[in-house]
């Protein structure tokens, strides 16, 4: 609608703040009030659509009942008979949104992005306490006010916990921007508070590294590789970023919602405490294939250093490398992981275990020669019986391997036979 006409004879409607696929942001005057609103306009070709007409209703129900400094206040809405319209008037923020900040700068010095982050979180944890789910958590619906107040708008999508649910809003729909969908959102499940914390952490990844977490050309691209990567840690991305920082991030973008931060506030002590370097036992989850060290919490007893053998990075230690995700099948199982390789073995290690088998063998080949000369001499005895018909009586000795023999005749043959023979079986295998 063009500047100067009113709506509903009370809103003076001026310069555009912004368009979308669905609504057009205005700044109006509220002659009634005499100050200055913002005013959104539904677009023209869905008003005859009943299931966008409901969703902005349902904005304008879900935002109105949240009245917080991190929230976008709403104080009306409508429609406006004379022009047909749809309409949802709120408190008008100026500043820039986080979308503009990311175009202009590319991306926050840290302690910009953590107060973006925090006041986030702020402004989400108390929509979730009164059952509210936004959906739609992104840098554009993320306002900063010119005295640095950040605001949680366009609640379009936000589902009312204790509401009924229309259409649009049940599991099998999947709503909200494609880069910021948790996993579950991604696969067309019902979103709770959790996916609000996923996206908030998609939010704080790119505000600190000027990047998307998952670069994906379409949903189903993204939800592939959601489920069989895992993002670089921001500090190996930009080695000025705390690790415990990193971690806290990381965990926001868990694969499974129950991974995740129980709440926002809990959230926001993690990234706070994160930025100073502080790492919470709570945030060291790391979002890998299950069954590694990387795993395990550390206690808030444990030294800093105990960190880096759970598998997370210390500054100047030796760092383990980031495990992927594991792969899943289409059953939701997970596929079974690969077999791990072996630890190199050392130079001075492999010519020790060469030398000790070698000893082994050895003394191996030892024994064997002595069996052998022994029952190659009790053969030569049993030739000269059968030559000479004749027995004979072996005498042995343990510190010689000679044979001596003395004639014997009669019966004693059938004894030194018997004797022999169990020579041998004692001898040989």
């Amino acid at each position: 609608m063009m500047p100067g006409q009113l709506i509903v004879d009370r809103y003076e409607l001026g310069e555009r703040l912004g368009v979308g696929g669905m609504s057009t942001v205005q700044v109006a005057l509220d002659r009634r009030l005499e100050r200055y609103v913002a005013v959104k306009l539904l677009a023209e070709h869905l008003a005859d659509d009943p299931q966008f007409v409901s969703r902005f209703r349902r904005e304008a129900l879900a935002a109105a009942r949240l009245v917080h400094p991190n929230v976008v206040q709403v104080f009306d809405f409508g429609l406006d008979e004379a022009s047909g319209r749809h309409y949802i008037v709120m408190e008008v923020v100026r500043g820039r949104s986080g979308a503009e900040l990311l175009r202009e700068e590319g991306r926050l010095i840290l302690s910009e992005a953590v107060d973006l982050v925090t006041q986030a979180c702020a402004g989400l944890a108390y929509a979730h306490r009164n059952g509210v789910v936004h959906r739609d958590v992104k840098p554009g619906n993320l306002l900063r006010s010119d005295d640095g107040v950040v605001k949680l708008a366009d609640f379009g999508i936000a589902k009312a916990l204790s509401a009924e649910e229309s259409s649009i809003t049940q599991v099998g729909s999947v709503l909200g921007t494609a880069s910021y969908l948790a996993p579950e959102q991604a696969r067309g499940e019902d979103a709770g508070p959790q996916a609000d914390l996923y996206a908030l952490g998609v939010v704080s990844y790119q505000l600190l590294s000027g990047r998307l977490p998952y670069e994906a050309a379409s949903l189903t691209e993204l939800a592939l590789k959601q489920q069989r990567e895992a993002p670089a840690f921001l500090h190996e991305l930009d080695p000025t970023i705390p690790e415990a920082l990193s971690l806290a991030v990381d965990r926001a973008l868990a694969l499974d919602a129950s991974d995740r931060f129980a709440d926002a506030e809990s959230m926001s002590r993690a990234i706070t405490e994160g930025a100073q370097g502080i790492a919470d036992p709570t945030a060291l989850t790391r979002a890998v294939a299950p069954g590694t060290e990387a795993t395990r919490v550390v206690s808030r007893t444990e030294p800093r250093t105990a960190i880096a053998g759970a598998g997370f990075p210390t500054t100047g230690a030796a760092r383990q490398p980031r495990a992927p995700r594991q792969p899943r099948s289409g059953t939701g199982q997970h596929v079974p992981a690969p077999v791990p390789v072996p630890a190199r073995v050392s130079r001075r290690e492999r010519k020790a275990q060469a030398a000790h088998a070698a000893a082994i063998a050895k003394q191996a080949r030892r024994r064997r020669k002595g069996r052998l000369r022994r029952t190659v001499g009790t053969f030569f005895v049993l030739v000269l019986l059968a030559a000479g018909g004749a027995g004979a009586v072996i005498a042995t000795s343990s510190d010689s391997t000679a044979v001596n023999l003395r004639k014997i005749t009669g019966d004693g043959v059938n004894n030194v036979a018997r004797s022999i023979g169990d020579f041998i079986n004692a001898n040989t295998r």
